[in-house]
């Protein structure tokens, strides 16, 4: 806003905007995941199964997590370390190398869901295997993230993204469609996928559940479709 002065100028002084002192800030005691955070005496952690046709002994994911603002609205649960378990020691020096960067992820802080994706694309060039239920495992260190991802999913850092109930009910009528008449196997451990022999691959979900329905190719698995 322009002022005009009137009168004849006798003094002036600089005006100063006062500096606030932080100090005298009311602080937040809202603590955010971060290298410097101690680790407790005690962690809650959840362990994971990984039985693969690789190995005649299984591996077990342990991921121990700590919460953050415990009893507050701000409470948080997060990943704090990984362990990696297994009578095999074939494979003893890249998982123990695996586990420490991982872990150091965890503990830097900010987001580590991207852990999952770079774990899951990794490819074995000697081939991959299947998982019960059909579901196609391109390697070792995929099935490890997969079991990173289910973790991450039961406390709630990543979202549930599965079919709706539109798709859940339009995958239910595909496969009474296709079984009348027929009985498929019980999904187990011996290569039975609980869908039918004649399904193929599917490349949104990686399970052997894509059969030709009605001239289409229909995944039984997550109801990805061809004709949309």
């Amino acid at each position: 806003m322009v002022r005009k002065i009137e009168s004849k100028i006798v003094d002036y002084r600089v005006s100063v905007v006062e500096k606030v002192d932080e100090s005298e800030l009311p602080a937040t005691d809202v603590v955010h995941m971060h290298e410097s955070v101690e680790r407790p005496e005690m962690l809650v952690g959840s362990t994971y199964k990984i039985k693969t046709p690789l190995s005649e002994h299984a591996l077990y994911v342990t991921i121990n997590d700590i919460v953050l603002n415990e009893g507050t609205e701000h409470e948080l649960r997060r990943p704090f370390e990984i362990f990696i378990n297994s009578k095999n020691m074939d494979h003893f020096q890249w998982v123990l190398a695996l586990t420490r960067v991982i872990s150091a992820v965890f503990r830097k802080g900010g987001d580590s869901t991207f852990l999952v994706e770079e774990l899951k694309a990794v490819f074995d060039p000697k081939g991959g295997y299947f998982k019960r239920g059909g579901r196609y495992m391109p390697s070792l260190v995929a099935d490890i993230g997969y079991a990173i991802e289910s973790h991450m999913k039961s406390i709630g850092m990543i979202r549930e993204d599965g079919p709706d109930e539109h798709q859940k009910k339009f995958i239910a009528e595909k496969r009474a469609e296709l079984d009348r008449g027929k009985t498929a196997a019980a999904p187990d451990d011996h290569g039975n996928t609980g869908f039918p022999d004649s399904a193929t691959l599917c490349s949104k979900c990686y399970t052997k559940a894509l059969v030709l329905m009605d001239g289409c190719m229909t995944c039984l698995s997550c109801g990805d479709s061809k004709c949309g």
